[in-house]
């Protein structure tokens, strides 16, 4: 399964980061829209359509120079959903803000989570008898298997970075609003004031060694708990 040709691999690497940062990016404006936001479907932007929600750095540049440098693995974003979170505190209260900022990060949760049980529903389990249908099955069963298993670790490092408490990942939100919840401003404050630099400060740490570490320890324990 690993050693398959790049002509089928590569497309389903970038099959699956996509399928990872445009659902993430759609679930907050879905979820934004269920709270009296439709800023997001206004824009277009609860569409499947791929290329309203392609954006230049982080979903074409960004993964390429990953897999030019020989990364092991493909990292990248979406554009932002639009959402108006003053109406969605309106409609409901802080703990729908709270939502809305960790609903890209349930969803790639929820993703990997079903790709880890089709996974092994194809290897052995309810589903292996699907390829007995193609007159060469090793292919298609190999392509298959790597598809799910790239599902599994772009959705599950997507979370994991997400959570992490920088402007502007979603992070930093879900523990702005949870301060507010409890009737606390202090993240929100701190947040606030970094804001202006916090993509710099994003970037930079993206192609650190240190914030890799960060997140490849997390990311390595649910891999191996899943697989």
């Amino acid at each position: 399964m690993l050693n398959l040709p790049s002509l089928y691999t590569i497309p389903l690497m970038i099959a699956a980061l996509l399928l990872a940062i445009i659902g993430h990016e759609i679930m907050h404006g879905y979820v934004a829209y269920k709270y009296g936001d439709n800023t997001a479907k206004i824009a277009g932007r609860l569409s499947l359509n791929p290329i309203v929600h392609i954006d230049l750095v982080g979903s074409i540049l960004i993964p390429a120079v990953l897999f030019l440098s020989n990364a092991p693995f493909l990292f990248g974003w979406a554009k932002p959903v639009p959402v108006r979170m003053d109406r969605v505190i309106y409609q409901g209260g802080y703990f729908a803000a709270l939502l809305v900022s960790l609903a890209g990060i349930l969803y790639n949760l929820a993703l990997a989570l079903l790709a880890a049980f089709l996974f092994y529903a194809f290897n052995g389990g309810i589903l292996s008898g699907f390829f007995e249908y193609f007159s060469n099955p090793q292919l298609p069963y190999a392509l298959i298997l790597f598809f799910f298993l790239q599902l599994i670790i772009y959705n599950i490092i997507l979370a994991i970075f997400n959570l992490l408490p920088i402007p502007p990942l979603d992070g930093s939100n879900a523990l702005a609003y949870l301060g507010l919840i409890f009737k606390s401003d202090f993240f929100s404050r701190i947040f606030n004031k970094i804001h202006p630099i916090a993509g710099m400060i994003v970037l930079i740490l993206i192609l650190s060694t240190p914030l890799s570490a960060v997140i490849s320890a997390p990311v390595n324990l649910i891999l191996q708990w899943l697989l």
